[in-house]
């Protein structure tokens, strides 16, 4: 008898420890304070997702005109394995429907809130070793980014020939989070806070210079900067 005692007591304790992490309607909304990792918050697991540009993300800002954005509609949390999973369903088919140099993908949110577990054990005799609600400040568990109402999650920016294959790709990346998302085409030039028309109008004027992903607009008045005066003729620059 207590041999068969003890086989369901590891057959239990065994069953304990391959229970599978806690489903994500327990971590979806915004309840406690941020938690942000810092010497006080040690130990937190590094988040599943490292990497949060793809594609082309060095080509200048002329060559992709067209950009789009996935915008959220709840106040939540988003985990980093789901952010993992919507940057590479959105990589892979852009990938294999534009090509890899036709697009730039950017996850435009960081999972820097560390989320907490208080373990409970379910095995055979746990009651002795439990402690209930006495010192319930739970361990590190993961990392989520909170997201508010109107925030961009994701964005890419593409040729304007390849509009349907962003789209389509967002809408793929959208089914891995939770809650509601928007797909939104913006009116600006790529990844700039200028509207295609007045980008379109600087240009023609020379006003813009290059600077990444984005540009900088020149002043028409003010000051001469050392290298524009150092292009003047001297006799432009008198005494």
């Amino acid at each position: 008898v207590r041999l068969v005692l003890l086989r369901r007591l590891g057959v239990r304790r065994r069953a304990a420890a391959a229970m599978g992490r806690r489903p994500f309607k327990c971590y979806r909304y915004q309840k406690n304070k941020p938690y942000p990792k810092s010497r006080f918050n040690r130990g937190v697991p590094d988040p599943k997702i490292r990497i949060y540009d793809a594609g082309k993300k060095k080509y200048p800002v002329d060559i992709f005109p067209f950009a789009a954005h996935m915008v959220s509609v709840e106040k939540e949390q988003l985990s980093s394995e789901a952010l993992e999973a919507a940057r590479v369903a959105c990589n892979k088919y852009m990938v294999k429907n534009a090509g890899k140099e036709a697009f730039h993908l950017r996850i435009r949110v960081h999972p820097w809130h560390v989320l907490r577990i208080n373990k409970m054990l379910s095995c055979a005799g746990a009651d002795r070793l439990q402690t209930g609600m006495r010192g319930a400040f739970g361990k590190t568990y993961g990392t989520v980014a909170r997201v508010e109402i109107g925030q961009i999650l994701l964005s890419v920016r593409a040729r304007d020939v390849h509009k349907p294959q962003v789209l389509e790709s967002l809408r793929r990346a959208k089914y891995k989070f939770p809650g509601r998302q928007r797909l939104c085409v913006s009116n600006n030039w790529g990844f700039t806070k200028l509207p295609r028309e007045r980008y379109e109008a600087l240009q023609a004027e020379g006003r813009l210079v290059k600077d990444g992903i984005n540009v900088k607009v020149l002043a028409p008045k003010g000051p001469l900067d050392s290298r524009t005066l150092s292009k003047l003729p001297l006799s432009m620059l008198g005494d």
